[in-house]
């Protein structure tokens, strides 16, 4: 998987204005009243896709929303956060707990101000438990359980439940 870097000293006007309009629309989306038309129009302008019957949870945080694809019928509970300038996928039938966060950017150890990106990809019907971590880099597989409280730093074979600082395997299902 290959890593890109964004110098953040050198983003453009318009990327600079995606940033404001993210921070907007996610204060907008965590104010106001959620399964309303106004709430599923916010949710739509914050992400790049967002599936048919998707839900998303108050409050969230989103940064660089459009790096984010989210299927058909998946839940994300409250105090979600996307850092997704490596981009975050997220396929069909998901499930996330609250607290979760998917990270797919970091920065470079010898300058702060570049970001290290690549991307998260959370396969069909997986789940992430309550306030568990995701970094950069990660693919959690088909019918994964990553439990509560994991940091995930490595692939997670589809089928299995993984647990832990850093997450291990605890079994196959």
């Amino acid at each position: 998987m290959e890593e890109i870097r964004i110098d953040m000293r050198k983003q453009t006007p318009e990327e600079r204005a995606q940033g404001v309009r993210d921070a907007q629309l996610c204060f907008k989306l965590n104010h106001t009243m959620p399964y309303t038309d106004e709430y599923n129009e916010l949710v739509s302008q914050l992400f790049g896709e967002f599936g048919e019957g998707s839900r998303l949870m108050a409050p969230t945080t989103v940064v660089r929303g459009k790096n984010v694809k989210i299927g058909k019928r998946v839940v994300i509970m409250n105090n979600s956060l996307f850092m997704s300038a490596g981009g975050i996928t997220i396929e069909d039938d998901v499930l996330v707990a609250a607290n979760a966060q998917l990270i797919s950017n970091n920065h470079a150890p010898e300058e702060h101000q570049i970001l290290t990106c690549k991307p998260v990809v959370l396969k069909r019907n997986c789940w992430i438990g309550a306030g568990a971590t995701i970094l950069p880099g990660v693919t959690v597989g088909e019918n994964a359980i990553v439990g509560a409280g994991a940091v995930v730093t490595k692939d997670v074979e589809p089928n299995t439940v993984v647990g832990g600082i850093p997450a291990k395997l605890i079994k196959k299902l």
